[in-house]
C-alpha cells in the first residue's frame, strides 16, 4: 500500500555519531572513545536503522559537493548522450535508466540514475551482475568517483568494526566476520531529481528498503526530500493520535535532512547477521527541488555466507532471561544461513529479464 500523507514529527530526529575516533592512532583513551562510538550505532541500528554518520575525519565537504556537480554536468548532456550509456548497453544493472524507468511498488520513481558496481572478473554482459560499468565522458567524472568508491569500502569496513564492537564480539569473531566484507560486491549510484508534481501519482522514490548491508547517502540540500519511516514500537505508544501511516503499520515518516559533513546511514536486509536484532527500515523521497545525491552500498562480499552471529545470539539469550521485558520483545525468529551472491541473483535476475534496474536511494 502507499504510504499516505506523512505527518512529521519535528521531536523525532535520528541520532548523529562522530565516527572519527575509529581512524585515530589507537591508545586508551581512543579505545574508549571508540566503545562509546559503538554503543551508540547498536543503539541506532536497534531503535532506527538509520543514522547520520560524520565523516569530516575523512573527507572534506568539498569532495561530495563535487561529486554532485559532476552528476549535474552529466545529467545536463543530451539524452542522445546519456542513452549511450543505457543499461540494456550492459547487463541491465550497470549503467544509465531514463527518468521514470526504475519503478518501486509498482510505480514509476521520478528520477534518473547512473549506477555502477564492483568491477568482476572475466566480463560477460550477457549474465546478470557480470557486466562492465559505463563512465561518463565528463571530466574527471571517473577519477573523482573511483576516489570516493575507496574511501566508502575503507568506512563500510570501519562502520562494521563499530558494529561488532557493539554487539560484544570477540577480536577473533570480528575476524572471521570480516572476512565476508573485505571485498565488497559494492554498488553506487548518481541520482538526479526534478522536481516532483503535485499531482504525480507516485513518488521520487517509492517507499523501500535497502536489501544488502550498509547504505552511506551523500543527500543534497533539498529540505524534506528523503523520509525515514519510525514505527510505533520505535517512537513510543504516544504518536498524538497519527494515523495508520503505512499500510497496517502504526508510525511517522521524519525528515532526514542533510547534516554538514555527514552520510546518512542506514542498514539494510541482511538481518540474518543480527538475526534480527537489528532491523531496516523504510524510507522514500519526495523532492521538490532540482538537485543530485549520490548514494554508496556497501555489500557482504559475493560469496559471503550470511549466518546469524554468535554474539547477536548472546544478547537475544540474555533478553529471553529478562522478565521485565515485554514478551513480544524475547521472541527470537530463527534465521537461515544464505551465501549473498545467491541471494543477490534472485533479485536482480527478474530485472534483468525484463530489462529494468534495481537500487534505489
Amino acid at each position: 500500500m502507499t504510504p499516505k500523507t506523512s505527518l512529521h514529527n519535528a521531536q523525532l530526529s535520528l541520532p548523529i555519531i562522530n565516527i572519527t575516533p575509529y581512524f585515530l592512532q589507537p591508545s586508551p583513551e581512543v579505545e574508549i572513545q571508540r566503545a562509546t562510538v559503538s554503543a551508540a550505532v547498536h543503539a541506532a541500528c536497534r531503535d532506527f536503522g538509520f543514522f547520520y554518520l560524520d565523516i569530516s575525519a575523512i573527507s572534506d565537504p568539498n569532495e561530495p559537493e563535487e561529486l554532485t556537480e559532476l552528476a549535474r554536468r552529466f545529467f545536463h548532456s543530451s539524452q542522445e548522450d546519456k542513452d549511450r550509456l543505457a543499461l540494456s548497453n550492459q547487463d541491465y544493472a550497470r549503467g544509465y535508466a531514463r527518468l521514470k524507468e526504475n519503478v518501486t511498488n509498482g510505480k514509476a520513481d521520478n528520477h534518473e540514475g547512473i549506477d555502477f558496481y564492483r568491477p568482476v572478473d572475466k566480463p560477460d554482459k550477457t549474465k546478470p551482475l557480470r557486466g562492465e560499468n559505463q563512465w561518463p565522458t565528463v571530466p574527471l567524472f571517473r577519477e573523482r568517483y573511483e576516489t570516493w568508491v575507496e574511501k566508502m569500502k575503507m568506512l563500510g569496513l570501519v562502520v562494521m568494526e563499530a558494529m561488532a564492537v557493539g554487539l560484544g564480539m570477540t577480536p577473533d569473531e570480528w575476524q572471521e566476520l570480516r572476512t565476508e566484507v573485505d571485498d565488497s560486491f559494492w554498488v553506487m549510484r548518481a541520482i538526479g531529481y526534478p522536481p516532483l508534481p503535485n499531482d504525480y501519482d507516485g513518488f521520487s522514490c517509492g517507499a523501500h528498503k535497502d536489501y544488502g548491508c550498509l547504505t552511506f547517502l551523500y543527500a543534497d540540500p533539498t529540505l524534506g526530500a528523503l523520509q525515514v519511516f519510525l514505527r510505533r514500537s520505535e517512537v513510543g505508544p504516544d504518536l498524538s493520535g497519527l494515523p495508520v501511516e503505512q499500510g497496517d503499520e502504526e508510525g511517522v515518516w521524519i525528515n532526514a535532512d542533510p547534516k554538514p559533513g555527514c552520510v546518512v546511514c542506514n542498514i539494510g536486509e541482511r538481518e540474518i547477521w543480527s538475526n534480527g536484532l537489528y532491523n531496516s527500515t523504510l524510507h522514500r523521497v519526495v523532492h521538490r527541488g532540482i538537485n543530485y545525491r549520490i548514494p554508496f552500498f556497501f555489500e557482504p562480499n559475493f560469496d559471503a555466507l550470511i549466518k546469524p552471529l554468535e554474539a547477536a545470539l548472546r544478547i537475544q539469550e540474555k533478553e529471553k532471561e529478562n522478565t521485565t521485558l515485554p514478551v513480544n520483545a524475547r521472541k527470537v525468529k530463527e534465521y537461515k544461513p544464505m551465501v549473498y551472491g545467491e541471494f543477490l541473483l534472485t533479485k536482480v535476475s527478474n530485472n534483468f529479464a525484463n530489462g529494468k534496474g534495481k537500487y534505489d536511494d
